[in-house]
Formats: structure tokens, sequence, C-alpha cells
């Protein structure tokens, strides 16, 4: 073979890999892609890593965190891509210049230690609103001031960061629609705290509805789409409530038949949403099949967004492994553990010392025999 061929086949290579899209998307057979090959893998929730930069300019835990899994080899994190209360937002709105250069040091840690990322834009869905003024039932306003927010952050992020290898896919907020619907809704308002930039108070307006929350995720999805063609898109929903279908339709808590089950999940998921969101806990695991039926239904992957379990070995480790399990077994393609890192002490956080480690040490061989 003549030099000249060489050179022309490895010109031809690299502009085939630079063909590829950047991070995740979806086939039209329905499998999560990645580099034009199907992939699964396992990663983590890194809660608080936007939120400590956020609070703490040029935190050193951030490029900590990222090198201690990429040692362990966990692929990707999701995270909080947005300030939690209004009043960590008011950076964004009052700085813009100096909130992205923030966000660019969680990027550019990730890039430098090739960990994917999965940014949730709006985690706490009532912050938006507050920020702007708005009773919560406005996500579901496409000519709100909640809606038009959105439109913009969507707009700034994905454009500043479309052409980062880091980024895996996008996603809306975090477990929307566990509060939809819930027959007892006005026990479940969001909370008021002034000091944190919240509403002084909460009425009817502020709870929201499958109609309300359904028009929040079509319209962030195409909002990324205009700018993003490819990348998965997912709304960080839990798994849906055993008795979804009846809080929406009946206002009860009566408990769904497997077709109602799997109607709620459909609904929830509109086009161009294209990665089916799920958070599993405990006995949620026995939903798992369900989900998974319906995905293939869809032609969607599923993501289980969330999985874990508390407290030391004695009690969690068989809890985590029996989940774990059950998420490789079942063929889920993408999962992520929570939640590493940062300075959440609660029973579920994991880091690379103390006796939750053996959490990441499973996620890793579990990557391994994936690869």
């Amino acid at each position: 073979m003549t030099r000249a061929v060489c050179v022309a086949l490895l010109l031809l290579a690299l502009t085939a890999a630079r063909a590829q899209p950047y991070g995740l998307h979806v086939d039209e057979q329905g499998r999560l892609l990645k580099d034009g090959q199907p992939y699964r893998g396992f990663g983590v929730n890194w809660y608080d890593v936007f939120l400590q930069v956020l609070s703490e300019p040029d935190w050193p835990g951030c490029e900590q965190g990222f090198a201690q899994l990429a040692a362990a080899k966990i692929p990707f994190v999701r995270f909080i891509a947005c300030g939690f209360w209004p009043k960590d937002a008011r950076l964004y709105l009052d700085d813009r210049e100096e909130f992205f250069r923030r966000f660019d040091l969680v990027v550019k840690a990730a890039e430098a230690h090739r960990v994917g990322l999965i940014p949730s834009l709006f985690w706490h869905t009532p912050t938006v609103c507050d920020l702007v003024g708005e009773t919560c039932d406005q996500w579901g306003n496409p000519q709100s001031k909640t809606h038009e927010y959105m439109r913009n952050y969507v707009r700034e992020v994905v454009t500043r960061y479309q052409n980062s290898p880091a980024i895996w896919g996008w996603e809306f907020a975090n477990e929307f629609n566990l509060g939809a619907n819930l027959p007892n809704a006005k026990q479940h308002r969001p909370p008021v705290w002034p000091n944190l930039g919240t509403a002084s108070s909460r009425s009817e307006k502020d709870e929201w509805t499958y109609e309300i929350i359904r028009t929040a995720f079509a319209a962030f999805a195409a909002e990324v789409r205009k700018v993003d063609p490819c990348r998965v898109i997912s709304t960080g929903d839990s798994i849906v409530r055993p008795g979804a279908w009846h809080n929406w339709k009946e206002n009860t808590w009566g408990p769904d038949t497997p077709e109602q089950q799997i109607e709620m999940i459909v609904g929830d998921n509109p086009a161009p949403v294209d990665l089916i969101s799920v958070h599993i806990y405990e006995k949620a695991v026995e939903q798992l099949p369900l989900a998974l039926q319906a995905a293939a239904q869809m032609r969607k992957p599923l993501f289980v967004g969330e999985f874990g379990a508390p407290g030391p070995p004695d009690k969690s480790e068989a809890l985590f492994r029996e989940l774990l399990r059950a998420i490789e077994e079942q063929g889920v393609p993408l999962a992520a553990m929570w939640t590493f890192g940062g300075k959440q002490k609660d029973t579920y956080t994991v880091s690379v010392e103390g006796d939750r480690s053996y959490q990441l040490r499973l996620l890793t061989e579990a990557n391994e025999r994936l690869r």
C-alpha cells in the first residue's frame, strides 16, 4: 500500500469519526448509540458539583472529583446545571459572564478527564417560576415568562456547550411527574422560603397536572432540538407512581393496571424526548420490566437516572447489589447511581473512601462486564 493510499484512508477515517455526533443519540431502531455504536454504561449522579462551584468559585473539589471518577472508570455524571433555589440562580441574571465561567469549570474538568455529562437544566422546577414572579402552573403556558426564561436558558447553555465532547445528553428537571395530579396536592405545594428567593405564599395555582408537565417537556425538548439535533433528551422523571393514571383520571389513589402504567409513561415522554427516564429505589425495582416494555414500545432507550441504597454496608450492600443486578440483567442501557461526592452528607452519598466506596467498585466491575 502506497503512502498516498495510507494518507487517504487515514483522512477518510478521521472524517468519519468527526461525522459522528458527540454524546449519546438514538437511532431509528430505538437503540442507544455512542460514537456510532450501541452503548451501555453505568455512571453516577454528582448532584451538587455545579452547586458547589456556584457557591465557591474555583472550588478544587471539582477537578479532584472528576479525576477520581475517571480513575474508577465511571463514564458519565448526571448533575444539577442551574441554581437549586432562586437565590442560587441569581448569578445567571446578575452576572452572566461569571455564571458561565463557573459552568465552564465543570465542563472543562469533565473534558480533561473524559467523563461525560448529563446536565439537568431546571432541576427544582418552582425556581424558574419564582424568579420571574409567576405561579408554578405557568409551566403549562408556552406564552408565559416561565417558558420565555426556559427558552433563553436552553438556547444559551446548549449553544455554548454543543461542541463539547463531554456533553452526552440534556435533561429537563428532576422528578416533575411525582407532583402531578396528586389527590392531596395542597399538602405538597412547593416550599415557601422567601429568604432563599421563593414566593411568599402558595396556592392552587402552584399545583401541577399531567397536562402542565407534558407541555413543559415537549417545549423544552423542542427548544433543545433547535440547537442540538442529535443528543438524547430526558425529562428527568422518576418511575411513575403506582396509581398515576388514577391520580390523573379519578383523583384517587387506586392502583393502575399495567396498561394504564404504560399509557402514563408514553404520555409523559412526548417527542422529541427520546430517552425514557425512571428512578428506581427499593420496591420500585418491581416496576422496571414494565418501564422497559413501555420504552421498547416507544422505541426509546430507558435511562435509570437514579438508583441506590442508603446506609452502611451491612444495611445497604445487599439491596444495592440487587438493584444493580436487575438493571444489568434486564438490559437497561443507561443508569446512574445516587449519589457521588460533594458536601451532601446523607446516607446515600458515596466517596472513593469510606464504607460506601464499595458501590463505586461494583459500578466499575459492571462497566467492565458491559464492555
